[in-house]
């Protein structure tokens, strides 16, 4: 069935985003979920990550929200043998912000063809790294950051989201061995070993590198503000170049605000908890 449209003064809809958290969680409203995620963490993005992070804390009560952590950033920000980094990994995970790996290199170095090159070259700057690795050499780098990672924070990783969220068919195969809980993609997030879908809706990003990309980007948010109130789950996820531009800012505060005020605040780990 189709999701229906939010429309503020119908009965029955939720309060209105100037009403208090508390005042606004009906019973209707808890059964609906926000998940936020800051991707692109790495040694080299910790300022724009702490920026994010804060505007994250003001809008979700606290340090309620994933983090995407990339092992070696297009090969220039490596997290291993960076204590200080990984120091603060673990502070973070500490403090109850959950952390997938996210890719290796967050680089794409594979040649592509036919529908894939379409995606590597539309939907990405060069940074779809899992879509076209073999399965080999997809499963490698997701054990390697899986380690990585689990290290740095002394505890298991959420999950594995690829970059630019696009997997190729190697990378689905490695996925579904890969010993990770969730994974995620425009689309949905699922668990890669049964192929189970937990929650379905477009994920709310921005992008930064051109002009023409970032109206589109205001566009399909304020669109997702207007007419994503009825999923039962709605995820934001925002990128350290975001914060180069105050028109993203402002758009991210607007969409946080909007559905912090509507639902509760979830983890990715709730989505398991069926």
């Amino acid at each position: 069935m189709a999701e229906r449209a939010f429309h503020p003064d119908e009965p029955g809809a939720a309060p209105a985003a100037s009403s208090s958290p508390s005042d606004s969680a009906s019973a209707h409203a808890i059964s609906k979920r926000l998940l936020a995620s800051i991707h692109d963490v790495h040694p080299g993005s910790i300022d724009a990550v702490e920026r994010l992070s804060a505007q994250f804390e003001r809008h979700l009560g606290g340090p309620r929200f994933a983090m995407l952590v990339v092992p070696d950033h297009w090969g220039q920000n490596p997290v291993a043998g960076n204590r200080v980094f990984k120091a603060r990994l673990r502070a973070w995970a500490d403090s109850g912000i959950e952390m997938f790996v996210h890719g290796w290199f967050h680089q794409d170095r594979s040649e592509h063809s036919g529908v894939a090159a379409l995606k590597a070259r539309h939907m990405t700057a060069s940074e779809g790294e899992f879509l076209g690795l073999s399965e080999k050499e997809a499963a490698q780098r997701m054990r390697d950051g899986k380690a990585l990672v689990e290290d740095a924070i002394g505890g298991p990783v959420a999950g594995f989201i690829a970059p630019a969220w696009l997997y190729g068919p190697g990378a689905m195969a490695a996925l579904e061995k890969g010993g990770f809980a969730l994974a995620e993609d425009h689309m949905k997030v699922w668990e890669p070993a049964t192929g189970s879908v937990l929650a379905k809706g477009p994920v709310l990003t921005w992008a930064s590198r051109s002009s023409a990309r970032t109206a589109s980007s205001l566009i399909a948010a304020a669109l997702g503000r207007a007419f994503l109130h009825g999923l039962p789950t709605v995820r934001i996820a925002v990128h350290p170049g975001d914060i180069t531009k105050q028109s993203i800012v402002d758009s991210i505060d607007r969409t946080l605000a909007a559905f912090a005020s509507r639902r509760a605040i979830g983890r990715y780990a709730d989505l398991l908890a069926r």
